[in-house]
């Protein structure tokens, strides 16, 4: 399907993933009672949600549960691990805030009329002015922020310390996908099933811009270099330039909707629901390389040291060679150096994949093989 209901009927699909990683032994995280819903990696841990209703935090080395996080009454969709907080969101209409290494709610975020489906954070140091935050003394002792959107077509911006709304977003007349903070320019941008991308003044709330060429749901975004990412259930991925909203480029092949994007050394990787991750010249758009092996969606995308690692819903992670595309693209690395781009090679994924989750195989004639971690 090409509307939104795939998207939002996709988490109720009965699927039991098991993530597993590939060590001296083969280790597997088991102890969900229903299909999980979304993985966040960090540090030398994953945490898990499910349509359980919980939250699981895993050693990914032992596959020991370490924790888990109860209190949530519907399945929970979407989780972020940010400092020392982890934050849900759930069909049950909520977001939580939970303390990651004592497993306490502390905080609930009540207020949508549907479920909370994606999540961003963010310190308000990062947007507010002196003078500005001086206004908001009740929040003096944290000044954390967690942003959330719904099916209930709106965006809302949450004080973590007390929970009050501190912004409502109005406009989008569909259900909420995806989210991405450009903190130092003080924006938010929300992709939604009505088939634009909206830009909102993260301080005011006010609607700055709003793009409307996709012919389907907008499922991810990627913002890089002020040049926004946005793929879609059209089966396409278009670039636009933040500051003028102008569409500059649109990426073409695939044979379903567009589940996830990575930017890296001027590159765009893209996971599709037809099992394909594709790479794309992000400048000209010509496609460079399809990654064919994955049996269903694929709906996660990361990168590190020139290994793109892709997970399916078909409950695998594969690992890819990518050095020879990467090279070809060496000398624009300096000057399309993106934000998220240096994160990941400073966070907690090069920590984990340094821990030898994924691995490559040297075959006889020097070529690199990508090895499935079952």
């Amino acid at each position: 399907s090409c509307g939104g209901k795939y998207w939002l009927a996709i988490h109720l699909v009965c699927l039991f993933v098991c993530f597993s990683f590939c060590l001296d032994n083969e280790t597997k995280l088991v102890g969900h009672e229903s299909y999980i819903t979304f993985c966040h990696l960090e540090n030398e841990a994953a945490f898990t949600c499910s349509a359980d209703h919980t939250i699981r935090k895993w050693d990914v080395v032992t596959g020991q549960c370490l924790a888990i996080y109860r209190g949530h009454t519907s399945i929970v969709n979407r989780i972020l691990v940010a400092k020392d907080y982890l934050f849900s969101g759930s069909y049950d209409r909520t977001a939580r805030c939970w303390s990651v290494d004592k497993e306490k709610q502390i905080q609930e975020f009540r207020g949508h009329r549907n479920c909370v489906l994606t999540l961003a954070h963010y310190s308000s140091r990062d947007v507010l002015e002196e003078e500005e935050e001086e206004e908001e003394e009740e929040e003096k002792v944290s000044r954390d922020l967690l942003v959330t959107g719904s099916t209930d077509c709106t965006v809302k911006v949450w004080w973590v310390s007390s929970g009050r709304c501190y912004q409502t977003l109005l406009g989008h007349t569909g259900a909420v996908l995806c989210l991405i903070l450009d903190a130092p320019n003080r924006e938010l941008f929300s992709g939604s099933t009505d088939y634009t991308i909206r830009t909102w003044n993260i301080v005011t709330g006010e609607q700055l811009k709003v793009f409307k060429e996709h012919q389907g749901s907008v499922i991810c975004l990627e913002l890089v270099n002020r040049h926004l990412y946005s793929g879609s259930a059209d089966r396409t991925v278009k670039c636009w330039f933040v500051d003028t909203g102008e569409r500059i480029q649109t990426y073409k092949a695939h044979k379903h909707s567009v589940s996830t994007l990575k930017y890296h050394a001027g590159i765009l990787f893209t996971g599709s629901g037809d099992a394909c991750a594709r790479a794309f010249n992000s400048r000209s758009g010509v496609l460079q390389k399809i990654f064919r092996g994955h049996k269903f969606i694929i709906n996660c995308i990361q990168i590190h040291n020139e290994l793109l690692y892709t997970a399916s819903h078909d409950g695998t992670l594969r690992v890819w060679d990518i050095r020879g595309i990467c090279k070809r693209n060496k000398r624009r690395l300096k000057k399309e150096r993106s934000v998220q781009g240096r994160s990941s090679q400073k966070g907690s994924l090069a920590r984990l994949f340094n821990n030898k989750v994924g691995c490559m195989i040297q075959q006889e004639n020097g070529e690199h093989e990508a090895v499935e971690l079952m």
